[in-house]
């Protein structure tokens, strides 16, 4: 795979990144990619065959419980506290003119 990382690339990725980069930060962040991509190239030599995908390291099971309303908003319980109310809400003070 050993991909050519080029300027006009880390043009385009600091574009998309809104970032402004220097002539020698340009350099460093080619470097950088460069680096990644054959850190890659080295995984990929690795022999996957019989390895099942992943998305986690972690088997992982729906911890969120279903969606079940089990009581009312109890807004005549809050708003009973209330010295003053309107339209099912507390009426204060105005805090600028």
């Amino acid at each position: 795979m050993s991909a050519f990382i080029t300027d006009e690339m880390i043009d385009y990725v600091s574009i998309l990144a809104k970032l402004e980069l220097s002539q020698d930060e340009k350099a460093e962040a080619k470097k950088d990619m460069e680096r990644m991509l054959r850190y890659i190239d080295k995984l990929n030599e690795l022999d996957t065959d019989g390895i099942e995908p992943m998305s986690h390291a972690f088997q992982t099971v729906n911890v969120f419980r279903e969606d079940i309303v089990t009581n009312t908003d109890g807004h005549k319980e809050t708003l009973k506290n209330a010295p003053e109310q309107k339209d099912r809400s507390f009426v204060a003070p105005k805090t600028f003119a």
